[in-house]
């Protein structure tokens, strides 16, 4: 069994990706409606509902294996104020870090310290952001390395999220997980950048992480779709029809071929403000149909809500995609308790991580590498 806290837990989407072979020895998170959640999934005994920054050391069991942190994102999202870790929001990875410090001191270090975030983390501030959160590990005798990856390799949801994979320095990492470049398509041009930016010491403690890629995904948006959800209601044909009318000619053309397909194709739909001809600000309604969700965003990332819209032949029916939906496109399953009330559920699910991308980071670095580290320690004992 493998030990892990888990902070900034949310629902608790990292702790099902580890899945059962890892125990939970802390869990944290400063949403009250969150934690209600993870308590009714989870149960009552790791979880502790308060600020990181009030935490200390001593409320933290054990050594973990494994320390897992997705702090905040909207103060480092392209569509957020740009604030980046010297906001509100963002900033709490300062008191993480504050926690792993103290960890390390007192000869606790986790043998691996995963923090999960938005892409834009790479650019915030012009590099200085990321390049922090680097030397902030390097300083700490961590290795560490950078991947980017879709969750639409896995789902049908376009996610792309950042995931940074610290390995404390005295830990045997299997030789075959190192690559001597980056390499698509976890390693973006985007990171490329931003890892040339970095200081020569932070570059250092770098490592391309060979990671594997997923087998094909073999589900679509269509087949996560409820055909009578509980948690919202179909529009009325007056509804849609304004929907409609609130897209462009080529965002009707879309809609104009799917009737045509011969199948149900279900497209995802966000609310944008857009320039017309004549460069006023208007709202439109743009569609897409390529069988993978739009990003589900929550407001405070600085977003609406995800509506859908079902096409079958002459039919076109809308609504807002449904609490179960959201929580299929981060893969949990139906068991999963959700909120009752929709906008805490939808807000429950933006903010999480999903699920089988944790899986697969867990199945081909985390586990490889400690385990392998086991074995060796073993062996030289």
């Amino acid at each position: 069994m493998r030990d892990f806290y888990e902070f900034f837990a949310g629902g608790g989407m990292a702790r099902a990706g580890l899945g059962e072979a890892w125990s939970c020895l802390f869990a944290n998170d400063f949403d009250h409606k969150k934690s209600r959640i993870y308590r009714a999934n989870w149960g009552e005994s790791e979880l502790k509902t308060v600020d990181v920054g009030k935490l200390t050391t001593a409320e933290l069991p054990g050594r973990a294996d494994l320390a897992w942190g997705s702090f905040p994102c909207q103060d480092l999202s392209l569509a957020g104020g740009g604030a980046g870790l010297k906001g509100d929001r963002s900033g709490t990875f300062w008191p993480f870090w504050k926690l792993m410090k103290g960890l390390i001191a007192e000869g606790r270090a986790p043998r691996m310290i995963v923090l999960e975030n938005v892409c834009g983390t790479l650019t915030s501030h012009g590099g200085k952001d990321f390049a922090a959160i680097c030397g902030a590990l390097q300083q700490e005798f961590y290795r560490y390395g950078v991947l980017i990856i879709d969750a639409a390799a896995f789902v049908p949801h376009s996610r792309p999220r950042l995931f940074v994979v610290g390995v404390r320095q005295d830990v045997a990492i299997p030789a075959y997980l190192i690559a001597d470049e980056p390499s698509a398509p976890f390693h973006t041009r985007t990171l490329r950048t931003a890892y040339d930016k970095l200081p020569v010491e932070a570059k250092k403690s770098w490592i391309w992480w060979n990671l594997a890629a997923p087998p094909p995904r073999k589900t679509t948006f269509a087949e996560l779709i409820e055909d009578a959800p509980k948690s919202v209601s179909w529009h009325t044909e007056d509804v849609t029809k304004q929907l409609l009318a609130m897209m462009s000619e080529v965002n009707r053309a879309k809609v104009d071929a799917a009737k045509n397909m011969g199948h149900r194709m279900v497209g995802g739909i966000y609310k944008r403000t857009r320039l017309d001809e004549t460069g006023r600000k208007v709202q439109r309604a743009e569609v897409r149909f390529d069988d993978i969700a739009g990003c589900l965003r929550t407001p405070a990332g600085g977003s609406s809500r995800q509506l859908i819209l079902v096409v079958e032949g002459a039919s076109v029916k809308s609504r807002l995609i449904s609490s179960r939906e959201t929580a299929r496109l981060m893969g949990l399953p139906d068991e999963y308790e959700l909120p009752s009330n929709y906008n805490e559920a939808y807000h429950l699910t933006g903010d999480g991580v999903v699920v089988p991308v944790v899986r697969h980071l867990a199945e081909r670095i985390f586990e490889p590498i400690l385990d392998y580290d086991t074995r060796l320690t073993k062996a030289a004992a």
